[in-house]
């Protein structure tokens, strides 16, 4: 990955209210962990905005999960910096911690409420199979990749003593 893409005079208040409503919005529709984040990831910043390519998108990742801490909240740092710098990494991490401060606040107010109802139950349950849908789309794309480029051979021989 490159330095800084926009120059300072393309980090408009536009491009930092896009930076922040776009990483606000993937945060609070993201559930199922690390693996669930990489199709919402190229939907938004690399077929929408077009401000990363799938290749950097995917090291993106790789690099957000190799980090301690959480993958979507480390994604969106260094999505901000790769952008905007430290300013980009300030606004992208404040838009995808907000989700999840505000839902478990929510929640803990009314923790019995949601705990014993039935309809909340079948949504997570929802949420569940969606996540796995997901993840099942990521792996799919990614071995379609890897057959176009004639490595799935070698990933299957190293990957078969642990099937």
């Amino acid at each position: 990955m490159n330095d800084i893409k926009l120059s300072k005079s393309e980090r408009t208040a536009a491009f930092y209210w896009d930076l922040f409503r776009s990483t606000f919005i993937i945060s609070a529709v993201t559930v199922g962990g690390g693996f669930v984040i990489i199709p919402l990831l190229r939907g938004k910043y690399v077929d929408d905005f077009g401000w990363l390519t799938e290749k950097e998108t995917l090291d993106l990742v790789a690099i957000a999960q190799s980090m301690p801490g959480v993958v979507a909240v480390n994604s969106a740092i260094i999505l901000g910096y790769r952008m905007a710098g430290l300013m980009g990494s300030l606004v992208a991490a404040t838009a995808t911690v907000l989700p999840p401060l505000l839902i478990l606040s929510i929640i803990s107010v009314f923790y019995e409420f949601f705990i014993q109802n039935y309809y909340i139950k079948l949504v997570l349950r929802g949420m569940q199979c969606g996540a796995t849908a997901l993840i099942v789309n990521v792996g799919i794309d990614l071995f379609l990749k890897q057959c176009k480029r004639k490595l799935i051979l070698p990933i299957f021989l190293l990957s078969w003593p642990h099937l």
